[in-house]
């Protein structure tokens, strides 16, 4: 009866002191908890953090994010009802492994024009981007093409004649130099630019979709010359119509 009556005293005992650590806030060996924040959200940033960020620094952070070193900027829908215009207009589509052939064959040919001339060509899965930085196309804050450049578009529009069975996207791309809204039109004009060009060249104009993304897609920071350099750009995307 003892015994049971010390096991009841000792359970009790040991309830209490559990309850007031509990209720007191306290930690181990008497020690309060360290404070902590409330956990943010995914991608979210404090008032703090979002006034300390420049803006040449959340540029990098979005195009990081968006993985834009080359790609669509008007999307998948955009470009499918441009294919299914196309195939209705009479231009034949492609299908299966003969989309990758063509693209092959299309490469190789851009690959060999575009030697030596500063536009870079990258292949993302079956399409196709040209990038043609801003120093070798337009002089500065200008969106006229630059004469010496001629030559070069020549040969693009060569090859897009050859392979006519692609959508062209042409986007303009600018650094974060200047506002949101004067990069965005800057963007825009370069853009036109070469797409006007391309099509003055006999090129049909319903296979092109002309884009600005002003300075929301950098593929470098903005925090060095080195870097809005690269920013400043234009990309040409060739994609197959498929059947």
């Amino acid at each position: 009866m003892k015994m049971h009556l010390k096991t009841v005293v000792l359970a009790l005992t040991a309830t209490a002191f559990l309850a007031g650590c509990a209720t007191s806030g306290g930690g181990y060996y008497g020690q309060p908890y360290p404070q902590q924040q409330p956990p943010q959200q995914q991608g979210q940033t404090t008032q703090g953090q979002q006034q300390g960020m420049s803006k040449t620094s959340k540029g990098a952070i979005i195009g990081a994010l968006a993985g834009v070193a080359a790609g669509l900027l008007s999307g998948d829908d955009a470009t499918e009802r441009r294919q299914r215009a196309l195939v209705g207009a009479g231009v034949g589509g492609l299908a299966g492994a003969a989309i990758g052939n063509y693209q092959d064959r299309q490469e190789r040919a851009l690959r060999e024009q575009m030697a030596g001339t500063g536009v870079e060509v990258v292949r993302q899965g079956n399409n196709i981007t040209l990038n043609m930085p801003s120093g070798i196309t337009f002089d500065f804050d200008k969106s006229n093409l630059k004469p010496e450049f001629y030559p070069v578009l020549d040969d693009v529009a060569r090859t897009l004649q050859e392979y006519n069975q692609t959508v062209v996207e042409v986007a303009g791309h600018t650094d974060s130099v200047g506002s949101d809204a004067y990069n965005q039109k800057l963007s825009e004009q370069r853009a036109n630019s070469v797409s006007s060009y391309l099509q003055s060249r006999g090129l049909n104009r319903d296979r092109f979709i002309v884009v600005g993304a002003g300075e929301t897609r950098p593929i470098s920071s903005n925090d060095s010359e080195s870097g809005r350099a690269q920013n400043r750009r234009v990309e040409i995307t060739l994609v197959p119509i498929e059947a």
